[in-house]
């Protein structure tokens, strides 16, 4: 009986605490610490789960961020972040169309002498793809306006890329293609990439083909301020189950999308394996490989093959050659060079994976038998068994991500375990010289640069970075 009532006492004890919460949050921002400072973890969890009413989600956000500065770890944090749906709240403010507004968080100078500030996006980027929450998103240019798309949908542009950025929402209809269904299977499906080249935006995603069966596919359209109704352009004709497929092995993570410009006819798409090693050398399908897809037919050609997890693509017309990066198994990121010469005489140029790797077998380390090298061997030397070499490996690995131009043979590349950018030049026998790090303290998605200037999305604080480079 005591029991009882103690725990009806509880009850309306914290009920009374959640009123008092709402009311407060309400009239008077920022006199939350009561609540940090009063309650048990534990009870924090079960009054966000209970009596939060789910309209009101929004009005957490604020909350969550203040929070995670008191909270003693990272496991404290996930524990209270899972209580709250963000894929919900996320496509709900997709819905609403209203403005992403951003509030400038950093202005420091990196090694180099480099000008680097960062913009947080305050609103809508709430569902992510490394963790659910801060949002994942890309990014891109049309024209002089700084274009933003979130890994669930929200697309939008601001006119003013030097400072006080603001992105007003534009409307589309992206959830025909992915929405909530197959984002609540796993975090790590979603929109992959975004490209604007020619007036039209390409959007790349994990199109669920049937009953989890997946690959990689794209939708586009013209280019609009107002509303975008995306079209199907490319979509694979066979897909990878994630249970029942032939090494009982399966990561959407390991899935590429990076879509970039080939010319006015044809845009280039990376496509990752799903865990599926062997699709990456066999020709009678698209995981594992660089293709290049013609706009006005869907139809497609392989230009290069062997690759794991594609993160980076970039077609450097000037000099005639593609720069590709991709997630290497563990220990072994890679930047790869596909000459667009020996793709034009018909050769689909071969990288290797999964015979020809400078990484190893995840569980492999510290001598522990693995038997994917039975089919999987992993020779660390790429030429020695008919395959092309890397232009760099990184190891340990850095997560690399996207690679762009900056001028001439000067480029620049992402990484997102290693929170950090690599700037490096390629000779003229295209080999990478002056290869140079600079920290920025967060995970980097996607990187575009545009005059003189070198734009990141941030993925740990779903924040836009901006670099002044030196001329």
């Amino acid at each position: 009986m005591f029991k009882h009532w103690k725990k009806l006492f509880f009850i309306f004890f914290i009920l009374a605490i959640g009123i008092y919460f709402l009311i407060n949050n309400s009239i008077n921002e920022g006199k939350t610490n009561f609540l940090e400072n009063f309650l048990s973890q534990k009870q924090k969890n079960f009054i966000k789960k209970n009596f939060f009413p789910h309209k009101d989600r929004d009005r957490l956000y604020g909350v969550i961020v203040s929070l995670e500065k008191h909270l003693a770890d990272e496991k404290q944090t996930n524990s209270l972040l899972e209580y709250i749906d963000w894929l919900d709240l996320e496509l709900r403010y997709k819905k609403s169309l209203k403005d992403i507004e951003t509030k400038e968080i950093l202005s420091i100078k990196l090694d180099n002498n480099l000008d680097f500030k960062k913009f947080k996006l305050v609103d809508g980027f709430y569902a992510g793809r490394a963790r659910l929450f801060p949002g994942t998103g890309y990014i891109d240019f049309h024209n002089d306006n700084l274009i933003v798309l979130s890994a669930r949908g929200i697309l939008g542009f601001s006119q003013k890329t030097n400072e006080n950025l603001h992105f007003k929402q534009i409307n589309n209809n992206l959830t025909n293609f992915i929405n909530k269904e197959q984002y609540d299977k796993n975090k790590w499906f979603a929109l992959k990439d975004l490209h604007i080249s020619n007036n039209h935006i390409f959007v790349s995603y994990d199109e669920e083909m049937k009953a989890d069966c997946w690959n990689k596919s794209v939708v586009w359209a013209k280019m609009n301020y107002e509303e975008i109704k995306f079209e199907k352009l490319f979509s694979s004709n066979k897909c990878i189950h994630s249970e029942n497929n032939i090494d009982k092995e399966f990561k959407a993570f390991q899935s590429g999308g990076r879509v970039f410009n080939f010319d006015d006819n044809n845009v280039l798409l990376s496509v990752g394996e799903y865990r599926s090693r062997h699709l990456a050398q066999e020709k009678d399908n698209i995981n594992g490989k660089v293709i290049k897809i013609n706009i006005h037919d869907g139809s497609y050609k392989i230009v290069s093959m062997g690759h794991r997890n594609p993160q980076g693509l970039f077609f450097d017309k000037e000099n005639n050659y593609i720069l590709e990066t991709e997630h290497g198994p563990m220990g072994a990121d890679e930047i790869n060079l596909i000459e667009i010469d020996k793709f034009n005489n018909g050769e689909i140029q071969n990288y290797g994976w999964a015979i020809a790797s400078a990484g190893m077998h995840y569980g492999a380390q510290d001598g522990v038998p693995n038997k994917s090298y039975e089919k999987y061997p992993l020779y660390k030397s790429h030429k020695d068994h008919g395959f092309i070499e890397p232009l760099k490996v990184f190891t340990p690995a850095i997560g690399i991500s996207q690679i762009f131009k900056i001028k001439k043979k000067n480029y620049v590349v992402s990484s997102l375990k290693d929170k950090s950018l690599y700037f490096f030049e390629l000779n003229d026998q295209n080999k990478i010289i002056n290869l140079r790090r600079v920290e920025v303290f967060e995970r980097i998605r996607d990187i575009v640069v545009k005059d003189n200037k070198l734009y990141l999305f941030l993925e740990d604080t779903a924040s836009i970075g901006i670099i002044k480079l030196l001329k």
